[in-house]
């Protein structure tokens, strides 16, 4: 599961932005007319897609071998180095995916299948060290059939291949030499053949302008600049005073600046959840009982309404309503606090003198960690606790930073996030339930971050990754979700609606489309800032 790292540091930034806003403009913070700056909370940098950057399609810099193609609801895919859609065998295990001529990188050379090649033997490189590694374990070989054709070769049937197509391609020359990812040029000097190219980096600043060769028409905007702004409220103040274009923002803080001075909100739906961790080895939180009556007792309506503003969505599950066919409706949990309290009881978890519950000397007592930097989940963690309160069990709360959390995330449940590759029901449920993830070493902290094991559970999300029937699919996932519900591992609360303040009405853009758990302005009515055209 993917986390934002927010550090402090905002208020140099103030002459900064006041120096890329001098020119006038129709647009309040843009350095030129055909040029925006967006200030974003997520720390700038980082960008290879050898680490995992971009894995969903959003890179500015780059392109992968598809694209999402921008539909409402659940997005498809079509080609984007890719001439065409990829093509597997019949029981999916391989790929095969013909390639654009023509295309340059933003160093000048050309692009061809040794590229792609290069790109997808670095990820799988255990000397890359790569925390996008166990996203790709499917993949054994990569080959170039010619200079426009490759193939990937799976270690098992694998339907929901295309989705591991989006990340961006690099020069072979540029993975030449193995080393670790995070400590690669490309996190700072990326090179790529999308339609922006990085020309100026600092750890406040970025700045990114039009590639006039790009193969898919140069982009009408002609410069980005980011500005890392990680204090929320500095961001909607500097949104306010005009010395920015646009924004993310927690949806109650979004809400204060709609409508006012041109101003205006995009909530878009998003799969990205928030939940509750349940570790199976602590005493409390992985005690079965426990784990069905701390999900009866939260109050998701509740939290949806009053910490989201309604920009959002109960979650049970990790499948949401936006996958369809997929979704099972009946995979819920009603807010019933009494049939909690009944549960626990039942369980042999009676209430105390003090009002908390307690089994064979054991207290109904555990911890809940969460980043502190992050207000959402601040406030949902708060609701949680108060709910779980209220049926006898005492949840202590702590806010840390993610190095303190990291450490302890196997014992102590944490409030988190997830939905960093939500375009397949496989990627969006596998690495959060399947009890793969429960076996020393494989994939990383976040993955089944409570060693959630259930047969039924396993079985369905199997079957469901395996076929290529998208009847067969979907039935699988609905499998799947009830055989969760009757045992559940987290407390899942909410899906967001991620929510941004711009003003950029100069310009007429692409609709929405449905986002991962990343959620900075790459994102949002900026996703895809390349197809934008100047309204006459």
């Amino acid at each position: 599961m993917a986390r934002s790292g927010l550090a402090v540091g905002a208020a140099s930034l103030c002459a900064l932005a006041l120096a890329a806003c001098s020119a006038p403009t129709n647009s309040s913070g843009s350095s030129a007319q055909d040029g925006l700056v967006l200030a974003d909370g997520y720390e700038l940098g980082g960008y290879n897609p050898i680490a995992g950057y971009g894995a969903a399609g959003e890179a500015k810099m780059y392109d992968g071998l598809l694209k999402l193609d921008g539909t409402d609801g659940l997005p498809g895919f079509e080609p984007s180095l890719a001439t065409e859609l990829p093509t597997a065998n019949a029981d999916a295990t391989v790929w095969t995916v013909p390639l654009r001529k023509g295309v340059t990188f933003s160093d000048g050379s050309t692009f061809d299948a040794a590229d792609v090649v290069a790109t997808y033997d670095a990820i799988l490189n255990p000397a890359s060290a790569s925390e996008a590694r166990s996203s790709f374990d499917m993949i054994t070989e990569v080959t170039a059939l010619d200079p426009r054709t490759v193939e990937f070769r799976l270690a098992y049937p694998y339907s929901a291949m295309p989705t591991k197509m989006l990340i961006g391609i690099v020069p072979s020359e540029s993975v030449a030499t193995e080393g670790l990812a995070a400590e690669s040029s490309l996190n700072t000097a990326p090179i790529g053949t999308g339609p922006y190219t990085l020309v100026d980096l600092s750890p406040d600043r970025a700045v990114f302008e039009a590639n006039e060769d790009y193969f898919g028409g140069a982009p009408e905007v002609k410069k980005l600049t980011l500005l890392y702004v990680p204090d929320d409220n500095t961001r909607a103040q500097r949104m306010a005073a005009g010395e920015i274009d646009g924004t993310n923002l927690p949806p109650l803080l979004a809400e204060t600046l709609d409508g006012r001075d041109g101003m205006s909100l995009t909530a878009n739906t998003s799969a990205d959840w928030r939940g509750v961790s349940l570790p199976t080895d602590n005493p409390v939180a992985g005690d079965k009982a426990m784990r069905m009556a701390l999900n009866l007792a939260a109050n998701r309506q509740s939290m949806v309404d009053n910490i989201l503003g309604g920009h959002g969505r109960p979650a049970a599950t990790p499948i949401p309503e936006v996958y369809g066919a997929a979704y099972e409706p009946s995979a819920a949990f009603p807010y019933d606090p009494a049939e909690a309290e009944r549960l626990l009881t039942a369980a042999g978890w009676v209430v105390g003198p003090d009002g908390i519950r307690a089994r064979d000397g054991v207290r109904a007592e555990f911890s809940v960690m969460y980043n502190a930097s992050d207000t959402v989940r601040r406030d949902l963690a708060q609701a949680f606790a108060s709910d779980a309160l209220a049926v006898g069990v005492e949840v202590n709360l702590e806010a840390l930073s993610w190095d303190r959390i990291d450490p302890r995330i196997s014992y102590d449940a944490t409030l988190l996030g997830g939905g960093s590759e939500p375009y397949d029901p496989d990627t969006q449920a596998y690495n959060a339930l399947d009890s793969e993830f429960v076996k020393p070493g494989v994939g990383s902290i976040y993955d089944n971050a409570s060693d959630y094991s259930n047969p039924a559970v396993d079985a369905a999300l199997e079957a469901g990754r395996r076929s290529l029937d998208p009847a067969e699919r979907d039935a699988a996932y609905r499998d799947m979700q009830r055989a969760y519900v009757d045992d559940p591992g987290y407390v899942y609360l909410v899906f967001l609606d991620h929510t941004y303040v711009s003003e950029d009405s100069d310009w007429t853009k692409s609709g929405p489309i449905l986002e991962p758990h990343a959620h900075g302005v790459t994102w949002g009515p900026w996703w895809s800032l390349q197809t934008w055209t100047r309204q006459s």
